[in-house]
């Protein structure tokens, strides 16, 4: 059992999910965060089986934390 760190974001009009720490563009949608993430969870396990977890992954570029974080730019 591996363990992946996801972001899911909320669009207008969709949700999108995507991992952190996987070689690859790797993405997942729904229309609602559940439909997101079990869209990339499926997207994950299909990269994985097609390329070989070694492929995809890095044993010393894992990512141990994410965290989100918010500032305003005078445009």
């Amino acid at each position: 059992m591996k363990t992946f760190k996801i972001i899911v974001e909320k669009h207008p009009d969709t949700y999108v999910a995507y991992p952190l720490g996987l070689k690859g563009i790797i993405v997942g949608q729904g229309n609602s965060y559940e439909e997101a993430f079990a869209d990339v969870k499926s997207a994950i396990i299909f990269h994985i089986e097609t390329f070989g977890i070694d492929s995809v992954t890095d044993k010393d570029d894992r990512v141990l934390e994410a965290f989100l974080a918010e500032t305003g730019i005078a445009v």
